[in-house]
């Protein structure tokens, strides 16, 4: 059964992905702007696909779906926003609701707002880290890959639908991949963070994990997002206006383009997942430890590339084109 999902999902998301690349105008254009790392109008809104593809893999399968409704309004407001643009206050709005109704749905024993927060953020922070090619098709992969894995070795039927979510999402990686071909618009990357959260609780509710395993695994993106918002909110920046001060965003204006930023990015995940599974399976009660041991990994790494951000005279050139809305040369962003 687990193995038939993950087909169906792959090959459907596969071919609905396929559709909306090959027909003109059925995707909004991606426009490079003075926030943006492209230089080339590219079609977004590829996570359609992937969606198409998890529920027509999953749909069938028994049990209850407590996330299915909530998920689905999330894709809606995130679709809505990248085809003709949606009020931030209306789009919070939305994104409170469904965190809330799955909790209410899902009755999880904590602090329920806390978990609508903790969701909220997830969501919001996913879409701030899907700016360069393949980041975020990578760490849904990988992440819900060891979510996969996790709930494999705690015995739990949610494998099952996290190994097709992963199978969905690897034909959009393919065609997002640098060069990007397609990208994963709003409607993609907020509802993969929506999942990567509830998820996360459910499988601490649930005792697949401790509660340190699905922060481990996303804390790339976790570390960056947050560390960025507490950069920019002591700054005195107004953080809801997009920007390009995200660390991943940093490698990309200082020469390292797309490929290496990713192969850095990829590698972090990929250490952080493969050394969380490997606690979780043999020493759980070591996880916090691990957590500590990768947050200052991470620190360093940032501190590194704020120094160089800094060094080649980027950090004042991003602050000033922040301000006045210009932006300088792309031509070594690709």
């Amino acid at each position: 059964m687990t193995g038939l999902a993950a087909v169906i999902a792959a090959a459907v998301s596969w071919a609905v992905l396929g559709a909306l690349v090959r027909r003109a105008g059925l995707l909004p254009l991606d426009v490079p702007n003075a926030r943006s790392l492209h230089v080339r109008a590219i079609p977004r809104g590829g996570g359609l696909a992937i969606w198409a593809g998890w529920i027509a893999g999953t749909l069938w399968l028994p049990g209850a779906k407590p996330w299915l409704g909530p998920l689905a309004a999330v894709i809606a407001v995130s679709l809505l926003d990248d085809l003709r643009g949606v009020h931030p206050a209306f789009r919070l709005m939305v994104h409170l609701a469904a965190a809330a109704a799955w909790v209410w749905l899902a009755g999880p024993a904590l602090n329920p707002i806390a978990a609508v927060l903790a969701i909220v953020w997830m969501a919001n922070l996913y879409n701030f880290m899907d700016g360069s090619d393949g980041l975020a098709g990578t760490m849904a992969v990988v992440g819900f890959g060891a979510y996969a894995a996790a709930a494999w070795l705690a015995g739990s039927a949610a494998a099952t639908l996290l190994l097709a979510l992963v199978a969905a999402v690897v034909p959009f990686l393919l065609r997002n991949a640098p060069p990007a071909r397609v990208l994963l618009g709003d409607v993609g990357a907020v509802p993969l963070g929506f999942l990567a959260a509830i998820f996360g609780i459910t499988g601490w509710q649930e005792r697949w994990w401790p509660a340190w395993f699905p922060i481990l695994i996303f804390l790339p993106f976790i570390a960056d997002a947050t560390a960025t918002l507490v950069y920019r909110l002591l700054r005195g920046a107004r953080i809801w206006e997009a920007h390009r001060e995200h660390y991943y965003q940093r490698l990309v204006q200082i020469g390292w383009g797309h490929r290496r930023t990713l192969a850095l990015y990829a590698g972090l995940m990929v250490g952080v997942a493969g050394s969380s599974l490997g606690v979780l399976a043999w020493a759980p009660a070591a996880g916090v430890v691990l957590l500590i041991v990768w947050t200052v990994v991470l620190a360093l790494i940032f501190a590194a590339i704020e120094y160089h951000w800094r060094r080649r005279g980027v950090g004042l050139s991003a602050l000033c084109c922040s301000s006045s809305g210009r932006g300088f040369s792309h031509s070594r962003l690709e």
